[in-house]
This record gives C-alpha cells, structure tokens and sequence, in this order.
C-alpha cells in the first residue's frame, strides 16, 4: 500500500459575486468544485489545466492561504498523524505550516524588494524560531548553496538577480523548513526555455536528496511529463481524469484530455497535424453546464452527457475519469518518441525546405523580399 501525504476530499472553493448597491450575494464563482485527490509520500503529482481551471485555487486552498467552502484537506504527519487542515485552529496550523511550503509563479513579486536575501530565506526560520544568531547565518549560507547560489549573495536585494535566480531564492525559502510537501505553483512558467530545464534539474536533485513530495501545478504538458509521476487534469474546477503519467499522455480516457495532448509538439518534423479544435468557449465557472460540464465542446458527447454529470470513476489501473464513455472510446494520446518512423537526414531537411517555400510563396512577398 503506497504511503499516502496528502489526501483532498470533495474540496470546494466557491468565490460570491456581489452586486447592488447594498454588495448582496448574486452567486458564486466555483472555482474549486469537489476536488478529490491523494498524494503519496516521495512523488510530484502534477495538476494540468487551461487557465482559470481552478488549479492554483486548489493549490492555496490545501495549505489554507484561501479558507475552503467545504471539503477535507488531512494531511498525514510522521508526528502529528492525520491532520484535517481545513478544520485546524491557529495553534495547530502554526505545528504543520511547516511541513506543508509552497513556491510561488512570479519569483519578482513573491520576493520582497525592501529585503535582502537573507533575510527573504531566514524570515520562515525567524517565525517559527528553529535557528538564531551564527546557526541562522549558516543555515543561510547551506540554503543557498544548495540551490546552485553563493553564499555572498545573501546581502543582496532581488532586483540584482536574473529570474532563474529569483526562482532559486524562493526554492531556498521554500526548503528553509525541512518541508515535507511542496506545492509548486507554475514554477517555470515565467522563465525561459533552457532556464526552466535548469530549475526542473534543480527541483529534482532536491527531491531526491531531501526526500521531498511535490505537487506540481502548471499548464505546461511538455515540463508534466519530464517532471510528473502521476497527473490529475482539470478543467472547470474539477478533476476530470487522474493517471500515471505513461497513461495519461499515452493512453488517455477523457476527450479533453486527447485535446490537451493533440497541442503537444509533435517528435516527428514531418507531422503537421493540427491540434485537435474545440467548439465554443470554457464555460464560467459562474454558470457552469449542466451534466459534464465538457460536453458543451466535446466531439463525442451524448444526451446522457448534457443531463448527468460522469463521477471520477476508476477504470482499472488508478485510471480514473470522469467520462460515461471511457470504457468504450478509443482516444489518441501522444505520440512516443519510438514510434517515430527513422528519417534520413535529407529527408528531413527536404521537408523543412518545402515547407519554407510553401509558405513564401503563400505571402504576400518572396522569401527573398524578406530577407
């Protein structure tokens, strides 16, 4: 039986929308709408979504940084045991907000400009008094060496340091603890390419070396599947299919699924198939449908889909998802690397070349004029 961490139960956060002059409650927004999930000690369970989904409300609601609507968020501590988070008083939050860290999207604004580094990485330790004076220096100095900075740079303010090292600074704050459970909310989404493959590699070496639990949020299915090693998506602020992420990305059972992954770039320099189109908008989570609340935009949808809506339902394997057709559609996922047909070098050069001159001569000028 996997050593379970974290276990989210029917986990709600509903926003109100006030409107009138005397601020009444109009309705809500569902940002969180009954989220259920588990995840096991020494695994990075990545959440996957389009924007608005709700994916980064989850995540603040499971460390209570947003008070939840109703649901249950247990965390289970080597100390403590079983911990209902959404019902713990402010003393015993003070005992487990430590064990539970999160690393925040933007490393600018989540770092404050008035404060050196030090500081910014010693304030967790101050709060919680676990090191003073010449331990806290140390303990300073051994947090940023080990996320890939000097100790010098501790006197420094963060304007003076690039984005990857902002992000870094954070890691360190994060770590500052010993946490068990890190939430990671879109850490490498504001970087760019070659430095997120640096901060992947560093998130890693630290899970390994401090034996770390990562729930690892982001939009980002290419960095899920170097990272992930199970995937829950979400659409709509609910959890529509959950999945290791070999079946997840290539054996998928939820038709918003295949679409996510039809995105993905594909291996083979010669297939340009178009990612799969979805018809109309992402519902309001204001107003969502009836039923599923994908079937609006679903190729496959039924009538029993605009009436019903499909419960998050194992399909062997802790497969789970939430489709009434999951036994029986047989959706693409992505493309493996191995089933790639081997092309020659001037085959594929002939193809880019084509395709070049395709597109030139579609323009409104030549290649040439271009240039």
């Amino acid at each position: 039986m996997n050593d379970v961490l974290l276990e989210v139960k029917d986990l709600k956060k509903h926003f109100p929308i006030h409107a009138g002059l005397l601020r009444r409650t109009v309705g809500h927004v569902k940002a969180v709408d009954g989220v259920s999930l588990s995840i096991n000690r020494g695994e990075t369970f990545a959440v996957v979504g389009e924007s608005g989904c709700g994916k980064s409300t989850t995540g603040r609601t499971i460390l209570r940084l947003e008070e939840p609507t109703d649901g249950e968020v247990i965390f289970h501590d080597k100390s403590l045991g079983a911990v209902n988070i959404e019902k713990a008083d402010a003393k015993q939050l003070k005992k487990i907000r430590p064990q539970m860290q999160i690393i925040f999207q933007d490393p600018f604004s989540s770092l404050d400009s008035r404060m050196t580094v030090g500081r910014i990485i010693a304030e967790p330790m101050v709060i919680n008094r676990t090191h003073e004076g010449r331990a806290l220096k140390d303990r300073i100095a051994e947090l940023l060496t080990v996320v890939g900075m000097r100790p010098e740079h501790a006197s420094r303010y963060p304007h003076a340091f690039s984005g990857g090292q902002r992000q870094r600074i954070g890691i360190a704050r994060a770590l500052a603890l010993n946490p068990e459970l890190i939430i990671c909310d879109e850490p490498v989404s504001a970087l760019d390419v070659s430095v997120q493959a640096q901060v992947l590699n560093l998130l890693e070496d630290l899970q390994n070396k401090f034996d770390l639990t990562y729930m690892f949020i982001s939009h980002d299915l290419s960095v899920v599947e170097h990272i992930a090693d199970r995937v829950a998506v979400m659409y709509v602020g609910k959890v529509v299919e959950v999945a290791s992420t070999e079946q997840l990305f290539y054996n998928p059972k939820m038709p918003y699924t295949e679409a996510l992954l039809s995105a993905l770039p594909k291996p083979d320099p010669r297939n340009r198939t178009r990612p799969t189109a979805l018809t109309g908008d992402v519902p309001s989570p204001a107003n969502p449908p009836s039923g599923c609340y994908f079937h609006p935009r679903c190729p496959y949808a039924q009538d029993i889909c605009a009436v019903e809506a499909p419960p998050l339902r194992d399909t062997g394997d802790g497969h789970f998802a939430a489709c009434h057709f999951s036994d029986t559609l047989t959706l693409k996922g992505a493309t493996k690397l191995q089933d790639v047909p081997v092309a020659t070098a001037e085959e594929a050069a002939a193809d880019v070349i084509d395709a070049h001159a395709s597109t030139s001569d579609s323009g409104s000028g030549t290649a040439t004029e271009a240039r």
